[in-house]
């Protein structure tokens, strides 16, 4: 179907109700529908058939307005990892995704085309999503964006990753200056490389798929936004470094042959509403190396490592990391952490680096699985290589049920593997409103190395395990420590590590 056809006749063409949003471009169009007898506001649309991509058929999804008509989503192939603890193997496991656009009001039908179900829940538990189950079908309503897991009969990987996106507000066009349009179709580069210069856009509409790694070297006010997937890299998927002003926003990354995003000595990054999957070893979400002032927004990360990685120094990068914010997101690490930062600096004592100025806000984190207990913690902090942390605020986390690890690990390190120094130290630690529901915790860890090197000033305020909260002021016998309570092992070289109930923390 031509670009160029009129708005009414593609939509008639299409098949649909009425006219709603909608992007077009070369090889396919993506469908929107508002009926009428919804909202006017409620519109879906519907994303053409990904080129290449392999489906999965152990999922149906349907969507429609409210009270219009059912429109059927494709249904795609995830790859995601399962580490074997005694032979380090890693087989393929296959799961589920599928992608629309909306506004207004959504109807979610979901079939398990497998059969047998006995019960679906729709994660992040904490959107309380409750379905309504006949048989082997679910259905419920979203009246926002929303990235869900749909699990039927607690399956880890036989589940459905659905992306229910707002609906895009003024694409560029095809033609338009200074930006590579890519529509729907297949795409790929000469090295199946992509670098982006300064002042430029490049534009993944729905149903575009890019084979090739994107780098930004030195760019600045450039962006990559749209609907569309960046799949099967040769490398890393996405590499940004040295540059200012740059915006990712709204690709989904698949089975990348290493991480998913690199960042490094980078300023004013905007990440926003990214979908990401990897089962490759090293296959982090985001990278973050000595940057400053980055947003992390709205994202959905399923990886086979680290899920979040700040660092300093590595390789020829060098610098502090600071101004940092993560917020709004969703975060399943099938190896290693969530959230990881320090492991890596500078180890010579006349360049150490820091990493400073960190903010964690409304944030799920929906798994954590990792035999190694080094490299364990939903949220860890490991300061390494002469780093200093300082200045770590994390406020509203949810800790839902994880496979195998720790909630939290922070420590000052020296690990052999991966450091060639200690840290120089863990300070001004704030973790307010996090809460663990769940039975497969280990004791979590923090322990300084030394008198010199320590962790202090760690404030814990209403940190909830299974209900209970961890106070200094009461709640266990007398002679307990309060972190006991988590569990957590606390060494002697920390200092002034508090647990205050949110009553406690306003009157200090």
């Amino acid at each position: 179907m031509s670009s160029s056809l009129s708005r009414r006749t593609a939509l008639q063409a299409a098949g649909v109700l009425a006219v709603g949003s909608m992007a077009a471009g070369v090889g396919g169009i993506a469908q929107a529908a508002t009926e009428e007898t919804g909202s006017p506001s409620d519109t879906v649309v519907i994303h053409p058939t990904l080129p290449e991509v392999p489906a999965n058929t152990s999922f149906t999804v349907k969507v429609r307005p409210a009270g219009g008509s059912w429109q059927r989503l494709d249904v795609y192939l995830a790859k995601l990892a399962l580490i074997d603890a005694v032979t380090g193997e890693n087989p393929v496991q296959k799961s589920s995704w599928a992608a629309f656009d909306f506004s207004g009001t959504v109807e979610v039908e979901v079939t398990y085309n497998r059969g047998g179900a006995e019960k679906f829940r729709i994660r992040p538990d904490s959107y309380d999503i409750t379905p309504e189950v006949r048989g082997d079908t679910a259905r419920f309503t979203l009246d926002r964006p929303r990235n869900l897991v749909v699990q039927v009969d607690d399956k880890t990987f036989d589940c459905l990753h659905l992306f229910a996106n707002p609906i895009e507000q003024n694409p560029p066009a095809e033609g338009d200056k200074n930006v590579m349009y890519f529509g729907p179709g297949l795409h790929t580069h000469p090295g199946r490389k992509l670098t982006v210069p300064s002042g430029t856009t490049v534009y993944l509409a729905a149903g575009a798929v890019l084979t090739s790694q994107v780098i930004f070297e030195g760019a600045n006010n450039s962006r990559l936004i749209g609907r569309g997937v960046l799949y099967d890299s040769a490398g890393g998927a996405l590499a940004v470094r040295k540059c200012e002003n740059v915006t990712i926003d709204g690709i989904t990354i698949l089975n990348p042959r290493y991480e998913n995003i690199r960042v490094a000595e980078c300023n004013n990054l905007k990440i926003k509403n990214v979908r990401a999957f990897s089962r490759e070893g090293w296959g982090d979400g985001i990278q973050l190396y000595c940057s400053e002032n980055v947003t992390i927004d709205g994202c959905f990360l399923r990886t086979s490592d680290d899920c979040i990685a700040l660092y300093t120094h590595r390789w020829d990068f060098y610098g502090d990391t600071r101004n940092i914010t993560v917020k709004n997101c969703s975060l399943w690490a099938d190896v290693a952490h969530t959230i990881n930062m320090g492991v890596h600096g500078n180890p010579d004592p006349d360049n150490h680096e820091m990493l400073e100025n960190l903010n964690f806000e409304n944030i799920d984190i929906l798994d954590h699985r990792e035999p190694q207990v080094n490299a364990q913690g939903c949220i860890a902090l490991n300061a390494a290589d002469g780093n200093l942390i300082r200045k770590v605020k994390f406020d509203n986390i949810r800790v839902e049920d994880f496979r195998w690890g720790q909630l939290f690990h922070m420590r000052v390190i020296n690990n052999p593997r991966w450091n060639k120094a200690a840290g120089r130290g863990i300070e001004s630690v704030y973790v307010k409103d996090v809460n663990y529901n769940g039975k497969n915790a280990d004791v979590s860890i923090v322990a300084g190395t030394d008198a010199e090197r320590t962790v202090k000033d760690v404030t814990f305020e209403n940190l909830r395990v299974n209900g209970r909260v961890i106070r200094d002021s009461g709640g266990k016998p007398r002679w307990y420590l309060a972190s006991d309570g988590v569990p957590m092992f606390v060494n002697e070289h920390v200092q002034n590590l508090r647990f205050l109930t949110t009553e406690e923390a306003a009157g200090l």
